[in-house]
């Protein structure tokens, strides 16, 4: 790449993310800070922590995420252990199952568990039948809380699998088998040797659950708990342009979120080890006795169903015509697909999502590409910088830069010809974007570093000028990662939620997860098109995710490094 194309990619980059990342953040700031007279005010913040609803909610939002971590940790250490470290019986099949609840939003999950736990759901007819209870309990509304963050500890559980799954794959076997010499073996030995040395990869996948789980909108709506940060974000947007307090509390929660990333950072980013950088020889996978390959495939398969049940919940309720008070449907039917596929309303929600997931597909994977080259191609000065910048958006809580967005869009405002009121087409577009072009950019900087610049250099020796020999040498060499990178960005855009619920006001705009959270609000069909729906988002983000793990292996983990 030659260096005057490295610099225009450098200057296009910042300035892109100077106006559609930074000054959103900037508006929420000007907001929550200053007055109407312009002048600096802590008044507004001292307001929201006077308020005992605010300061309720900001407490409620910062134990779902950390709960929803732990839960997720927990949940994903053991599992990505034993796959990296074992041999057991379908071990294919388990390590596919357990990326399976990234196929849905948590939102649209929390439509299987209503129908699970809900009082006339599944598990109450359960307990019926057998003579456990003697009336219906609302097991949900007894503890919404902790609903919420189970849910969302079974949906990012495999963020955290795939950072640990390529955490430990990164690991020189030969540092484990020298602590085993040394008589350091068995538990002592993960976690004096094979722990820290996962820390980096850990950290990357507790911070992206964290602030995915402190700033859950989703399925706190379905849910209907209004106690908690992201909701009364949310019910405040009618009032954006003259009450300063939704932007005091978002200004709040994105202080939560980057202070939780900077403590994290300083305590378990800070120190690396260095091992080199190919391992002197591969791990062989162990084989386990009897009574451990039966606890192995025990642990899968239990997690799997637990995991899965939201889904296949959702599943059978998308094929029911009667549900009510019974263990499974008593009515079956396929109706609810072929109305799903020509609603008024479900029908323009799929066109808007693919053409609103296409161009930021585009525009991500054009940006992404080109600024892995500069980083891991050139020596122009600040390219870590600009590797830095890209990444943040994954440390920044997507529904405090979709009320950015909507900020910098209001009457009077620089972007007011963006306005999502009028057309949310453009800023839908880059919204998804921006939000996914870190994917993009780990999966395309991935490939760069597994790919010899010899080749580069050689096409340069005979004439070829640098951009050319990028694009007719390197580029067919890492392709399969730019598929990959592309895959996921098209199909997380495809099912983006904070922003499709903020951004998109207008029915005719709607993208699929405007539409499902429309459809469960309706009474009659509404819920049945609503998962028919999800199912079929479900099929499509399935093959998506399949597709890149197949093209990228172990190194998908990387792509949610931040």
């Amino acid at each position: 790449m030659s260096k005057r194309f490295a610099t225009f990619v450098y200057l296009f980059t910042l300035v892109f993310f100077a106006c559609f990342f930074l000054l959103p953040i900037i508006e929420i700031l000007k907001g929550g800070f200053f007055d109407n007279n312009g002048h600096f005010s802590l008044g507004y913040l001292k307001a929201v922590f006077a308020n005992p609803i605010y300061v309720e909610g900001l407490r409620n939002a910062f134990a779902m995420g950390f709960f929803s971590t732990i839960l997720a940790l927990l949940l994903a250490l053991p599992l990505a252990y034993f796959a990296d470290k074992y041999d057991f019986p379908l071990k294919s099949l388990f390590m596919s199952l357990v990326l399976l609840p990234i196929m849905l939003p948590p939102f649209v999950g929390a439509i299987g568990i209503q129908k699970i736990l809900g009082t006339y759901g599944a598990f109450n007819a359960i307990l019926l039948k057998i003579g456990l209870l003697a009336q219906p309990v609302d097991w949900i509304g007894k503890s919404q809380f902790w609903c919420i963050i189970v849910l969302n500890a079974l949906s990012y559980y495999p963020i955290l699998y795939l950072n640990t799954l390529a955490s430990l794959a990164n690991i020189d076997p030969a540092m484990e088998e020298a602590a085993g010499s040394f008589g350091c073996v068995g538990l002592k030995r993960f976690f004096k040797i094979t722990l820290p040395l996962m820390r980096p990869g850990l950290f990357a996948g507790c911070t992206i659950v964290f602030i995915w789980s402190f700033t859950e909108l989703g399925v706190p709506l379905i849910f209907d708990y209004n106690r908690i940060t992201p909701v009364q974000i949310y019910n405040g947007l009618k009032e954006i342009s003259g009450n300063p307090f939704p932007y005091a509390l978002v200004s709040v929660m994105l202080f939560f979120s980057v202070f939780c990333y900077a403590v994290g950072k300083g305590l378990f980013g800070r120190n690396t080890f260095v091992m080199m950088s190919k391992a002197t020889h591969a791990s062989a996978n162990r084989q386990l006795g009897p009574f451990r390959k039966v606890l192995a495939v025990s642990l899968f398969s239990a997690l799997s169903i637990f995991a899965l049940l939201p889904h296949l919940a959702v599943i059978l309720f998308s094929f029911s015509s009667d549900w009510y008070a019974t263990i499974l449907p008593e009515g079956w039917t396929t109706a609810n697909y072929i109305a799903a596929l020509g609603h008024d309303l479900t029908v323009p929600a799929i066109k808007n999502s693919l053409i609103y997931a296409s161009f930021a597909t585009v525009l991500a994977v054009v940006i992404g590409t080109s600024v892995a080259f500069v980083v891991v191609r050139t020596k122009l000065p600040g390219r870590h910088f600009l590797d830095s910048i890209t990444m943040l958006p994954l440390a920044i809580p997507g529904l405090v830069m979709a009320f950015g967005y909507l900020a910098i869009s209001q009457r009077g405002r620089i972007f007011e010809s963006l306005n999502p009121i009028q057309n949310p087409t453009i800023l839908l577009i880059i919204a998804y974007a921006v939000r996914k072009l870190p994917f993009m950019v780990r999966s395309a900087v991935s490939g760069l570093q597994q790919s010899s610049p010899a080749y580069e250099e050689a096409a340069q020796n005979l004439g070829c000028k640098p951009l050319k020999a990028s694009l007719k040498i390197t580029l067919p060499l890492i392709m399969a990662n730019l598929m990959a990178g592309g895959l996921l960005v098209f199909s997380q855009t495809m099912l983006e939620v904070s922003d499709s619920i903020i951004l998109a006001q207008k029915q005719q705009f709607f993208p699929i997860t405007k539409a499902i959270y429309e459809l469960m609000s309706l009474l009659g069909e509404g819920p049945y098109l609503a998962c028919a729906l999800g199912v079929w988002a479900m099929t499509f983000l399935a093959i998506t995710v399949w597709g890149a793990s197949k093209l990228m292996g172990k190194n998908l983990g990387a792509i949610f490094k931040v």
